[in-house]
């Protein structure tokens, strides 16, 4: 198996086998991510891949996920996606998943015929980085898209029948900027596209980074935990997504929630505010000298 650089995979793709179609990312440009700026996007030959699917068969017996890595192959062309998508398919009958993270231009390159066919083919799963639901803060962290314009290419992976998962950051807006709005605008555009699975990341500061500069400069301010918490609350409060796997147990995140919605939101909700009790229980227990 060949692997260049750093490669990354969601968190629930931890058991599942790595191919590595692309290097880096074809946007490459938000503000507060670092994760491909060592490598130049670009294109592994499909024969080099094929060679390396082949390869992991003599490793695994059985092997019933696969990722596409790295940070868009959807924006692969679609004679090479199905071609790797059949090999597998030939190499690994056994495999129920293969999943990739897919940009929002990435998916609107595609036809709603093309998205069928993909999922047809084989692929099941796509990780879309949503980040906000709010127009202003996506264009202050040069996400390149809109929310209006995810939400629109999200449904159109769903109507062809591949399941979708949404990341929002909580955090994005800082602590000096209009947090309400973000945790509003982020629950409505998620609840436009009623993901089969819902990630609530929080912001981190890496060097190298616009965000980074941004808080050295004094002119973005970090949130704490407890206004993480609150924010999230907000977000739960109006969501509406019936069915939705919710997950906010990234190493990111300080306090790990997961449930279903909308079944269990009160229940998260309640979490969240214990949470905040016991941190305000234990400032004034500080404060006390107790």
């Amino acid at each position: 198996m060949h692997y260049y650089g750093a490669v990354y995979r969601p968190p629930s793709e931890a058991y599942s086998l790595i191919v590595q179609c692309t290097l880096g990312c074809s946007h490459n440009k938000c503000a507060f991510c670092n994760m491909y700026k060592d490598k130049k996007f670009s294109i592994r030959p499909v024969e080099e891949v094929l060679r390396d699917v082949a390869e992991a068969r003599s490793y695994e017996r059985r092997i019933e996920r696969i990722f596409l890595a790295d940070g868009d192959a959807l924006i692969l062309p679609m004679d090479y996606l199905l071609q790797v998508l059949d090999f597998i398919r030939e190499y690994f009958p056994e495999c129920t998943r293969v999943a990739a993270y897919a940009t929002t231009k990435a998916i609107e390159r595609k036809t709603d015929e093309e998205l069928r066919k993909l999922r047809e083919h084989g692929l099941a799963l796509v990780y879309i980085g949503l980040e906000s639901g709010n127009e202003d803060l996506l264009l202050k962290f040069n996400k390149g898209v809109t929310a209006a314009e995810t939400v629109k290419n999200a449904l159109r992976c769903k109507a062809a029948g591949i399941a979708i998962s949404v990341t929002a950051i909580n955090g994005m807006a800082g602590l000096n900027g209009d947090w309400q709005a973000h945790a509003i605008d982020t629950a409505k555009a998620v609840s436009a596209m009623k993901p089969e699975f819902i990630a609530f990341l929080t912001l981190r500061v890496y060097s190298g980074t616009p965000l980074h500069d941004w808080i050295e400069a004094g002119e973005f301010q970090m949130m704490g935990p407890a206004d993480l918490m609150r924010e999230t609350r907000l977000f739960l409060e109006h969501i509406d997504s019936e069915g939705s796997v919710f997950r906010s147990n990234h190493a990111s995140n300080y306090l790990p929630l997961g449930g279903t919605l909308n079944r269990d939101r009160e229940a998260l909700i309640q979490t969240i505010d214990a949470a905040l009790d016991g941190k305000v229980r234990l400032r004034r227990a500080v404060e006390l000298g107790l």
